[in-house]
């Protein structure tokens, strides 16, 4: 699979609020820096798995649409909007955030992320 194709089956994945498809997308050392509308976070391996694990108590879904993604090489660029139905109101979408995300691919896994996110 390439390094786009990834990316693109990570993000189509249910891997964002399911720790056990997320595990299968991670490189063992990967990072992902965040700068959020909340401000920067810095997540490993673990921190991933447990962000999926915690948006699953309060999601019931999410949704992602890819507006854009570039690849050069193993670094693949990708835009989108996330969206979800919450728990409580599980037959409303919301729109949840705009997103920009640079992934690098080592080793067919993601390996190193930055990543831009702004509240609707």
């Amino acid at each position: 699979m390439s390094p786009k194709e990834l990316v693109q089956s990570f993000y189509q994945s249910d891997a964002l609020f399911n720790s056990k498809t997320l595990d299968t997308f991670l490189h063992p050392e990967v990072v992902l820096e965040w700068n959020s509308s909340k401000g920067f976070l810095k997540k490993d391996r673990q921190g991933l798995l447990q962000m999926a694990n915690d948006l699953k108590i309060g999601y019931e879904t999410f949704v992602v649409q890819i507006h854009q993604i570039v690849a050069e090489d193993n670094l693949v660029s990708v835009h989108y909007t996330h969206f979800g139905t919450t728990i409580e109101n599980p037959n409303q979408i919301n729109r949840l955030a705009y997103f920009f995300a640079i992934w690098e691919i080592q080793d067919g896994k993601l390996y190193r992320g930055y990543q831009m996110s702004q509240l609707p």
